[in-house]
């Protein structure tokens, strides 16, 4: 996903550090890629020109957090400290993994945790179960927004005037046949997941995979998602609001209840 330069140039803020936002692209550029990558691969992957793609990863190198072989640059075990430094001071994250683990263990089905950032569902906490998905979730993982049930669940607590903005800026592809592109259709059915407490995605994201996310708040306000999904040939539509749903519900009402910002 190529970085907007907008987001890596100062743009007359004299505070901005434009080095560390060109390493900070290099080093996203490896999540995006989740493999090893060459200095042209990571130049085409942020949009920076080959010679300061090779400073950023030259540094990263003797600061130990990549590693070179030949032409190829990989990150080292050292960058998990990175995410670590957040997951374990996010008081979200850790009380929300206790629940997802023990509703995955009562529904059989894994769960996510999931918030708004950079127009994308991000992933903060994940309970699976061992079952094979051609998407392959984890913590740090992220999603669209328009066509995931977190997403929809994270749009439909934003004002109107964002969730049109978003849909301007977004690029709406149909990822499968069921997807919804249309904007104001999208809109239609962000009120209604707004005035019903959840939202369904019923293999709009990938063929075969279903789920079922509701909202967690604080202070009057959506933070956060919390989501189940299911394979379309073991659930129907019908058991993810009456066997899914309450469960999900008692564990927002949890989160929410522990004054979550």
């Amino acid at each position: 996903m190529k970085q907007e330069r907008g987001q890596l140039e100062a743009g007359g803020d004299p505070e901005f550090m434009t080095s560390l936002a060109r390493g900070l692209a290099v080093l996203r550029c490896f999540a995006d890629a989740q493999r090893p990558m060459t200095i042209a691969q990571a130049s085409r992957s942020t949009g920076l020109s080959r010679p300061a793609v090779k400073r950023c990863l030259h540094t990263l190198v003797r600061l130990g957090y990549a590693a070179q072989d030949g032409a190829n640059y990989a990150l080292r075990p050292k960058t998990l400290a990175l995410g670590y430094a957040y997951l374990s001071s996010s008081t979200l994250t850790m009380r929300a993994q206790p629940l997802l683990d023990q509703l995955r263990d009562e529904l059989h089905e894994s769960c996510s945790l999931g918030v708004i950032e950079e127009d994308e569902v991000y992933y903060l906490a994940r309970a699976e179960v061992s079952r094979i998905m051609s998407i392959a979730l984890r913590t740090g993982s992220r999603l669209p927004l328009y066509c995931t049930s977190m997403g929809r669940v994270l749009l439909a607590g934003q004002p109107r005037i964002a969730q049109e903005s978003y849909l301007r800026r977004a690029d709406l592809v149909a990822r499968t046949p069921k997807t919804e592109t249309r904007p104001g259709e999208l809109l239609a059915r962000f009120a209604r997941v707004a005035e019903e407490g959840y939202a369904i995605n019923d293999q709009e994201l990938e063929i075969g995979l279903r789920s079922i996310a509701v909202p967690v708040t604080s202070g009057g306000r959506v933070v956060a998602a919390v989501n189940v999904g299911a394979q379309a040939t073991r659930v129907t539509l019908a058991e993810l609001r009456t066997r899914f749903l309450p469960s999900l519900r008692r564990v927002a009402r949890e989160l929410s209840a522990m004054g979550l910002a």
